[in-house]
């Protein structure tokens, strides 16, 4: 293939150097219905010729072709334009043509151009341990030995870039932490046995500009977006103990860490210009069309969320539920005892529901009491065999997880009956301390798993930054589980990564781990419908890529094949741009070439 193509070709002129063939085909279209066809014709050209004579080709190439001719057959049907409202057609006749399109800019000339150079088996692109392994004449014990070699190689190239992200248990890291810990505690006037109370950490939630920036250094902006986000009632706290993982000047390391809880400038603006309290636009999800009764949710058959509790001692940036919570710590977070009566009623009265997903806000906020009579309630619900609770408290409190709480969770495990699992969030290698490690001990020691949720932001999206952190929660004692696209709510736009980039992440980094440490699966939660698959190309479709560079996707509802011959929604959304995240890459210093393949993920 290709070596990388020079920004320059970003522009008409330049896609027209590098594709001359394909637009003098669009400059002598009649009109924009015969360019259709005859794109659609091109394309099926191609892929049949590249499939005939493909002595000279790697496979990579040919598979290449195929799926850039797939999307764009896709990209020039008269339904692709309605959904997506922009005519990729137009466009290309429009370059062809040299008329003036001003509305299209350098991140859509990027995307078409390497589609099209796709196309033709061409483009650039080699992930960083590519040509690691290469076919030998070799057979038998020879050709195994030159194998392992091989393969030895390929992985002292993925250990070196493993290594290049700090983790919470390197001794270094562990020692810095005991002497923000002491700081953190002389400045809120705790001792050491505070430190390992939670009731401590809860009464002691960082709520306001002027305390955290007694604790840890904060940039200019953080510090306004703080100031704002506390002037505006935007809920915002972090505990303690998750302080102390912040490093005491901003750095490469904790930069996930204060992303996933001090809220950038253009978040607390959006919130403050009128979207917060709006539920319509906040609820990305959708989740008061899927609620039948206040404090369930249901999207699948056999299982149903129950929120009890909806606030945490810490807020995260990009929370699902930012539209429900009022403020960190409500004292009105706790479900009126009717409403809990009538929400485990429900469950009663709807037997095919046989798994509970106890979540909120975060349920391990509550006291032991409150916990045990709630899990108590929902284990006498005869169709219940799965008790699932979710919660961040490993990461953001560990202290909280103690004997008794474990013993609580134990009490309503009955093997063959009845499992109670734990799912949890970590988010970076960073966060994985020796304090959660003991908290995840306690909990496996009552035969309870425990299961990781990743959210796949901008901040853990670098090269094998991802499976870095998979490789330790295994170690940890974590099943990784899902890794779920970053949501599209405009307001956390800073954490969005194109849906190409985790496509390229589970395919070219997280492949190469063994099978036991890459459990997870990546899904796009789709408003209203759920989780879509993202393995599966068959459940999402692209439609276009509009000028700013952004692709539409459209994604098929998880029962489309089982719900009869009605109509059936589907979603449409818009990507982030690739170019603009490529950009963003380059600033941290990321040497944006290593992503050259992420362009040929659809």
């Amino acid at each position: 293939m290709d070596h990388p193509i020079n920004r320059s070709a970003f522009d008409p002129e330049g896609l027209k150097h590098c594709t001359p063939e394909l637009f003098l085909v669009a400059k002598d279209a009649c009109d924009e219905e015969e360019l259709r066809v005859r794109l659609t014709a091109l394309a099926q050209r191609l892929e049949y010729e590249t499939f005939f004579d493909y002595s000279d080709l790697r496979e990579g190439s040919i598979i290449r072709v195929r799926d850039c001719a797939q999307a764009l057959r896709s990209i020039v049907t008269k339904r692709s334009e309605d959904l997506a409202q922009f005519s990729m057609v137009r466009a290309i006749r429009d370059i062809a043509c040299d008329l003036p399109r001003p509305d299209l800019t350098p991140a859509f000339y990027a995307d078409l151009l390497h589609l099209l150079l796709g196309l033709q088996g061409k483009g650039p692109g080699k992930s960083p341990v590519d040509s690691l392994l290469e076919t030998s004449s070799l057979r038998g014990r020879s050709a195994a030995i030159e194998r392992s070699r091989q393969l030895d190689e390929l992985w002292n190239r993925i250990e070196g870039r493993l290594h290049q992200y700090s983790g919470g248990l390197e001794p270094a890291v562990v020692a810095k932490r005991k002497e923000r810990r002491d700081k953190i505690l002389a400045v809120l006037r705790g001792c050491e046995n505070d430190w390992t109370n939670w009731r401590w950490h809860v009464r002691n939630v960082v709520r306001d500009a002027e305390t955290l920036s007694r604790l840890v250094t904060l940039t200019d902006a953080e510090a306004r977006a703080v100031e704002a986000a506390c002037r505006n009632r935007i809920p915002f706290g972090i505990t303690p103990y998750y302080l102390s993982l912040m490093d005491e000047e901003p750095s490469e390391h904790d930069r996930s860490i204060r992303a996933q809880v001090i809220p950038p400038e253009d978040y607390v603006r959006q919130l403050s210009s009128g979207l917060r309290g709006d539920s319509e636009q906040l609820d990305f999800m959708l989740e008061e069309d899927t609620s039948p009764v206040d404090l369930i949710t249901r999207r699948y058959p056999a299982i149903a969320v129950f929120k009890p509790y909806n606030t945490c001692p810490q807020i995260c940036v990009y929370c699902q539920r930012n539209w429900e919570i009022d403020e960190v710590l409500d004292p009105r977070a706790m479900a009126r005892p009717e409403q809990i009566d009538a929400a485990l009623g429900w469950l009663r009265d709807h037997p095919s529901i046989h798994e509970v997903l106890m979540t909120g806000g975060d349920p391990l906020t509550m006291g032991d009491g409150r916990i045990n009579r709630i899990l108590e309630a929902i284990a006498a619900v005869p169709n219940v065999e799965r008790i699932r609770i979710g919660t961040r408290a490993l990461v953001t409190m560990p202290v909280r997880v103690t004997e008794n709480l474990c013993s609580i969770f134990g009490r309503f495990r009955r093997p063959g009956r009845r499992e109670i699992v734990v799912v949890t969030h970590v988010q970076h290698p960073y966060e994985v301390t020796p304090e959660m490690i003991k908290a995840v001990e306690m909990i496996r020691s009552q035969g309870i798993p425990i299961y990781n949720q990743l959210v796949y932001t901008f901040w853990i999206s670098r090269r094998f930054e991802a499976t870095a952190l998979r490789r330790m929660l295994r170690t940890s004692g974590i099943s990784p589980y899902y890794t779920f696209n970053t949501k599209g709510k405009e307001e956390t736009r800073a954490y969005r990564v194109p849906i190409a980039r985790l496509l390229q992440e589970q395919k070219e980094e997280a492949r190469l781990l063994p099978g036991m440490a890459r459990t997870d699966e990546a899904v796009y939660n789709v408003p209203g419908l759920g989780k879509n698959y993202l393995r599966a190309r068959q459940h999402r479709q692209i439609l276009s890529i509009l000028p700013d560079g952004a692709r539409v996707y459209e994604f098929h509802p998880w029962e489309k094949n089982i719900s009869g011959t009605g109509p059936m929604n589907t979603y449409i959304c818009a990507d982030v741009p690739i170019l603009e995240y490529l950009d963003r890459l380059a600033v941290l210093g990321e040497d944006v070439a290593e992503y050259d393949t992420i362009w040929y993920y659809f």
